[in-house]
């Protein structure tokens, strides 16, 4: 079940229902599968308290780490980064997103690869480095066109680009 009822155009976060993604926080409760705590992590960053879900990525990270596969630890790294992102550390979120994205698209994982660059994109849209911005949104919309990613959920990865379009029009013209 998706919580994300669309998203923002000026700030490209996902757009929720904070009673939903409270709910499902309470039904998830303390479970300590990697799974459940992705999801806790995620439900944390989207409700705007980004230092309980940092603390929850870090665990969800080392849990990846230990019991976990490669791709799920990469998943695991990109949400971490994605806190980090919301927190503001820009530069630790960066790094961290082109290791997994390098890494991603060495073993071919494009979906994967995909996740890590529209993330990257973000970081560096809340940076204001819209040029990079575009060019990350651009190869995960690439991404995702060559593996087959249905037109509906191309969706987030357009918006995104014409989010980025009209911020580098507006900062021209001022």
């Amino acid at each position: 079940m998706s919580y994300i009822r669309g998203y923002d155009p000026e700030t490209l976060r996902e757009k929720v229902d904070p009673r939903q993604c409270k709910e499902r926080l309470d039904e998830i409760g303390e479970q300590r599968s990697l799974p459940a705590l992705l999801e806790r992590v995620w439900l944390l960053k989207v409700l705007g308290r980004p230092d309980d879900a940092l603390v929850l990525s870090e665990q969800s990270v080392r849990l990846a780490r230990m019991a976990g596969t490669r791709k799920d630890l990469l998943r695991a790294r990109i949400l971490h980064a994605s806190v980090q992102q919301v927190r503001g550390a820009f530069a630790a979120a960066e790094q961290e997103l082109t290791m997994c994205a390098d890494e991603a698209e060495g073993q071919e994982w494009a979906g994967i690869a995909a996740f890590a660059y529209q993330h990257r994109g973000k970081v560096h849209f809340d940076a204001g480095d819209f040029d990079d911005a575009r060019r990350d949104f651009k190869r995960a919309l690439f991404l995702r066109q060559e593996s087959g990613t249905p037109d509906e959920q191309l969706e987030p990865t357009l918006l995104a680009i014409d989010a980025v379009d009209r911020r580098r029009a507006a900062s021209v013209a001022s």
